[in-house]
């Protein structure tokens, strides 16, 4: 299974972007998919965990962010509203075999390189 990150660039603050994570060698259907994103000097923190059809959200986690999926694409999706320079970030997603609300920073069994989210102002 390989991950690929898309969507990443330049926003101003109260703009929306949509980032995409393609699966490929596999369908995504027989894993659940996390979002993480690390900011400039902080650790990496989990956003959301996808398992089809129910996004999970940490308690840290923003409901400015939401999640979906194409299947025939094999495609899952952040839409991600309302964004603040705090939310600049390399956004990566995950992949763990299984279902439910499974996705941790140390138990993904794929990830994808990352994509660049910059807001400014």
């Amino acid at each position: 299974l390989r991950l690929e990150e898309s969507g990443g660039g330049l926003v101003q603050p109260g703009g929306s972007l949509k980032l995409a994570c393609t699966a490929s060698g596999v369908s995504l259907e027989y894993y659940s998919i996390g979002w993480f994103r690390q900011a400039p000097g902080r650790g990496r923190e989990l956003i959301s965990c996808f398992s089809d059809p129910t996004t999970y959200f940490p308690d840290s986690g923003s409901r400015r962010f939401t999640t979906s999926i194409n299947k025939a694409w094999n495609t899952v999706y952040l839409q991600m509203n309302d964004l603040n320079p705090e939310d600049t970030a390399t956004y990566y997603c995950a992949a763990r075999q299984g279902s439910g609300n499974i996705c941790t920073l140390t138990g993904m069994d794929y990830w994808g390189k990352g994509t660049l989210v910059t807001v400014y102002s």
